[in-house]
């Protein structure tokens, strides 16, 4: 099959973002032609004006639809696609130049009817966005499982820089209305209906991810909640790693409670984490993005762990 990729972008009030998401496909080295689709989701402030500057620089499409959510804004720009295989990217994200070379070069030679590609942080960054960064990607905060073949079994692509192909979008009718959690909902239907899914380690994608710390409480919060009801709804794919950030979380508090009584050694254990962390963080990034990391591992925690709790206790997915 001869691959004709279409690009599809959901945005809300987010014109900058999509400027620079834009030019990052300008200059692309790949030599075939492809689609670029921006659904605009309702936005109070709209890109239409910055998607004219590309008219004559990409093959491109903009579409005007009321707020409805990403996920069904994904869907709509792959119903409006005219491509046979579906790239997915968030509006906060940059795409390196040999990006569709590389995820073309893969799919040709061990051809999935889904991929996803890890995030990276780009050196135009500020300190607290490559902090959140470390946090989401590294060995020590998540095992590496967003992109690292060596850390995951089967790869569940995640909705900021994910592929599908027409076949299997039109077999599952693409994302469903989950607020949170809806590209991992998706993988497993993709599994449910015998699609493979797979990692392409070197189609990465420069991803800004929340700014500030509220908005990525708020995030992690969000997918906390989220995977209990996945569990739910397919429980064959439960794991105890699941609950580690809510073990995490329930024993630094614990470990405090204790330090009032003189007894120090599980804190003393926290203390040694968070000092591997921040040596590991300040090697990649330098001493203040190893600091803020700290910050925002327990931020990640916190939000993923509480998250999680409230949905399984609370919510009625137990």
């Amino acid at each position: 099959m001869k691959l004709l990729f279409s690009i599809i972008i959901p945005v809300y009030n987010r014109p900058k973002e999509i400027d620079e998401l834009l030019e990052s496909l300008t200059q692309q080295d790949f030599l075939d032609s492809f689609q670029v689709l921006v659904i605009e989701d309702g936005s109070s402030i709209t890109s239409k004006e910055i998607v004219k500057k590309y008219t004559s620089k990409l093959t491109i499409k903009y579409f005007f639809k009321e707020n409805s959510g990403a996920g069904a804004s994904r869907n709509f720009g792959m119903q409006k696609a005219t491509g046979n295989y579906f790239i997915i990217l968030d509006s906060d994200v940059i795409v390196p130049t040999q990006y569709l070379s590389e995820v073309k070069k893969v799919l040709e030679t061990n051809f999935t009817d889904a991929f996803g590609g890890p995030d990276a942080a780009h050196n135009s960054f500020t300190a607290l966005q490559k902090a959140i960064n470390y946090s989401m990607t590294a060995v020590l905060t998540t095992g590496g499982i967003r992109g690292r073949k060596q850390a995951v079994g089967k790869f569940q692509p995640r909705s900021f820089n994910l592929g599908l192909s027409q076949k299997a979008f039109e077999k599952t009718q693409g994302f469903s209305k989950m607020k949170n959690g809806e590209d991992i909902d998706l993988t497993f239907r993709l599994w449910q209906n015998g699609f493979e899914t797979q990692l392409i380690e070197k189609a990465f994608v420069y991803h800004r991810r929340r700014s500030t710390i509220p908005e990525f409480f708020k995030q992690t919060f969000g997918f906390g909640t989220a995977r209990p009801i996945l569990n739910k709804k397919y429980p064959k794919t439960a794991k105890i790693t699941y609950w580690f950030p809510s073990v995490f979380i329930l024993g630094l508090v614990f470990s405090v409670f204790l330090a009032f009584f003189g007894e120090l050694i599980l804190l003393a254990c926290y203390y040694l984490y968070f000092l591997v962390l921040l040596v590991d963080a300040t090697l990649k990034y330098g001493l203040i993005v190893g600091f803020l990391s700290i910050l925002t591992t327990i931020t990640q925690f916190f939000g993923y762990g509480l998250g999680f709790l409230k949905s399984r206790f609370f919510l009625g997915t137990h």
